[in-house]
């Protein structure tokens, strides 16, 4: 069944318009047609079945049909990573959708190879969020995450709203295994925490100090050096396994 995005709406209500790209999407790709049926979510949990009961260009009304169950609780991950090269980052946003972190906030290393000035990160942020919503779209995720513009490094370690236990995935040998923190932190009922991760050519030695100083705990994801990708999805998989109830 096709799903539409329809930002905040009130999906309690008895029947709702769309309108724009996405009655047009709707309606000139999907090609559904008065009387179709098509699932609605807000972007923020809510989410409906609903029929189409008028249609004219790029405007569509439905009428309510059913409201869904709420999703299962998942574990709060945020995602923090050196934006890698190429389209590495679009695949990453789209996976870690599928995987349910909440929040992805794009870093600036010493190592990282993409610099972006303020036009080009505004850019990249918006292509970065639309994804988000095309990922959602296909999941059936029903909140949407936050894809935050790129910041600093060092302003991303001075922040005090990085939710529960905080893990740097690190190559350093004194480094603990991801497995090891992540059962301690499940024996606690911790349900929430930050996955950071650097570029390709890893964090500086002066990095890891800083991120330690903030807070952050070494963690291993074992002997094998892993592409920037491959380590999100590993660790984000581990955490959700872990921390989810």
């Amino acid at each position: 069944m096709h799903r539409c995005y329809a930002a905040d709406a009130d999906l309690t209500a008895p029947c709702l318009h769309i309108e724009g790209e996405e009655a047009h999407h709707a309606l000139r790709v999907m090609r559904l047609r008065i009387g179709d049926r098509c699932e609605i979510f807000n972007g923020t949990g809510q989410a409906a079945r609903a029929t189409i009961t008028a249609a004219s260009g790029t405007c569509m009304q439905l009428t309510l049909d059913e409201q869904l169950p709420p999703m299962p609780p998942t574990a709060d991950i945020t995602l923090a990573l050196a934006i890698p090269k190429g389209a590495n980052m679009e695949l990453i946003v789209q996976k870690a959708v599928e995987l349910g972190i909440k929040r992805i906030i794009p870093l600036i290393t010493e190592r990282t190879i993409v610099r972006l000035n303020d036009k080009e990160a505004a850019a990249k942020t918006a292509k970065w969020r639309k994804t988000v919503l095309e990922a959602c779209k296909q999941s059936g995720v029903n909140t949407l995450p936050t894809v935050e513009p790129p910041q600093p490094y060092k302003l991303f370690l001075q922040r005090g709203d990085l939710p529960g236990l905080h893990l740097q995935c690190a190559i350093v040998s004194h480094a603990r295994p991801l497995r090891d923190l992540l059962e301690a932190a499940r024996e606690t009922g911790q349900t929430a925490c930050t996955l950071l991760i650097g570029p390709e050519g890893d964090f500086s030695p002066a990095e890891y100090t800083a991120a330690e100083a903030a807070g952050f705990v070494p963690a291993s994801l074992g002997p094998i050096i892993l592409r920037v990708e491959t380590a999100v999805f590993m660790a984000a998989s581990a955490a959700r396994y872990a921390l989810d109830r």
